[in-house]
């Protein structure tokens, strides 16, 4: 076997890349068979990897042995005002032909990351265990999991419905209680998810208003005391391109009071939202947690939701 040598990423490189992706992503759907079949061929994963690479201050490095590409990094940037002196390596972001090679190009990427001051570093990682593994042997660690699921038929449950106009003020006092959550130990999020009331109204009236959305509350005695949001996939901002399974749905906001938690809103509301999802056509339900939530960490995995992608991170030092 030939010596590996690792050059600086450019855009003759593309093709290479492409066919590493989609080698990737077939062995990825061997794993996990509701991502979608469009990016095992070349072309459309090509694309994603151009249209990373065509991002400003985008970077990265390949992998060649015996003039052959065996792998490839790209790294992104994303708003620092949220995400810190950052570098992201999306789920199109690198490919290898065996997972030790990440380990080298990430060697030579995270150095001109480091020394141009970008020290928090985001991976989005195939949920292999060997993809892991040697993220994880650079110093990552699992922050966010995507999950999904098939959507199946299911009933209505008691005490779950379709949010109305009266639950406005319910919904309100819940929205703000992810963040508030997420904020405690062991979680830690330093992002700030509090929004404006009467903005925060406004674009409540319109979600109720919408059938394309899956507003989504529990009552108990009269009381609202739970919610959930579904919307279509392409509106989840975080699950895109390789990520992103055909003819999805995203349950992309859920709480509940916490004086209620363990009373079986959210089971209820989790079965509301595989109905709705079916109602409207839908074949699998995503969703996404903070692994550090020991709540919602625990939660969905028990529903079935699998584990297709992890986020991992890096803080240097």
């Amino acid at each position: 076997m030939g010596r590996l040598d690792i050059r600086a990423f450019a855009e003759s490189h593309l093709d290479a890349a492409g066919a590493l992706l989609a080698a990737r992503h077939r062995a990825h759907r061997r794993a996990e068979p509701l991502l979608s079949e469009r990016f095992e061929a070349v072309e459309p994963a090509r694309d994603e990897v151009a249209s990373l690479w065509a991002q400003e201050h985008s970077s990265g490095a390949i992998a060649v042995r015996d003039e052959q590409a065996v792998g490839f990094l790209l790294g992104t940037r994303k708003d620092d005002a949220t995400w810190g002196a950052n570098v992201w390596v999306e789920a199109a972001g690198f490919a290898v032909d065996e997972p030790e090679v990440v380990r080298d190009l990430y060697a030579i990427a995270a150095q001109q990351w480091v020394d141009a001051g970008r020290t928090r570093h985001y991976a989005l990682v195939p949920a292999l265990d060997d993809h892991i593994d040697a993220w994880f042997r650079l110093g990552f660690g699992a922050q966010q999991a995507h999950g999904l699921k098939e959507v199946e038929r299911v009933p209505w449950p008691q005490g779950a419905r379709r949010a109305e106009h009266g639950d406005l003020d319910a919904l309100v006092e819940q929205a703000p209680l992810v963040g508030r959550h997420q904020a405690l130990a062991p979680t830690f999020s330093g992002i700030n998810l509090e929004e404006d009331e009467a903005e925060l109204r406004a674009m409540l009236v319109e979600d109720i208003s919408n059938d394309e959305l899956g507003e989504l509350v529990y009552e108990r005695d009269g009381r609202v005391i739970a919610g959930f949001e579904i919307v279509p996939v392409e509106n989840a901002s975080m699950h895109r391109g390789l990520a992103q399974p055909d003819d999805a749905a995203c349950l992309g906001w859920a709480a509940s009071l916490p004086d209620v938690r363990g009373s079986g809103a959210g089971l209820a509301l989790t079965d509301a939202a595989f109905a709705w999802s079916h109602e409207h056509g839908y074949k699998s339900l995503v969703t996404d947690w903070r692994e550090t939530n020991l709540l919602s960490s625990r939660f969905w995995p028990a529903r079935g939701f699998r584990r297709s992608f992890l986020r991992l991170y890096r803080s240097i030092p």
